[in-house]
């Protein structure tokens, strides 16, 4: 993908928007502010985390935060960094891909994934959401198990984000 220079100011504030939004997609999961986390989505959203777990499908917004809430809200810790944003612009439309790295720990035991995101967004009344997100995994560390286990506990209070990781 050649890299498209911003054109003039506009551009520059709906890269920067977007790239909040990928931000915010990281920071919503890992602070387990569920809030957050949906305000990013369009209300329908294109899923294919094929690579990972299987699912391509369309989402209600409310029903996939749902979905990762409860698979991620059991584990004592999650990290998940982005990075190497590659932001393309079409008008009322854009795609990002951001590379990823997700660590996600409980007890002494840690899984950690790598890859990417391609992400599509939308224009809306109520700014950038994301309408597409796909996850391709290309690496991975520890054992997937461990979903398994976290998801045995069912969520739970953390120190840091008190009841949010409930």
């Amino acid at each position: 993908m050649p890299l498209q220079p911003p054109k003039n100011l506009r551009d520059l504030l709906d890269r920067a928007a977007i790239s909040d939004l990928v931000h915010a997609y990281a920071h919503g999961i890992d602070r387990r502010d569920w809030a957050l986390y949906r305000s990013i989505f369009a209300d329908r959203v294109d899923i294919d985390f094929f690579t990972w777990a299987g699912i391509r499908e369309v989402f209600d917004a409310d029903a996939w935060t749902a979905a990762v809430k409860g698979t991620l809200a059991p584990f004592d810790a999650t990290q998940h960094t982005m990075s190497n944003l590659a932001i393309t612009l079409d008008g009322d439309a854009a795609t990002c891909i951001a590379h990823m790295t997700a660590r996600h720990v409980l007890g002494a035991e840690a899984q950690t994934l790598g890859g990417y995101y391609t992400n599509r967004f939308a224009r809306t009344a109520d700014g950038w959401k994301i309408v597409g997100c796909t996850l391709m995994i290309t690496w991975e560390e520890g054992d997937r198990a461990l979903f398994e286990r976290a998801s045995a506990l069912g969520p739970r209070a953390r120190v840091d984000v008190g009841l949010q990781g409930a």
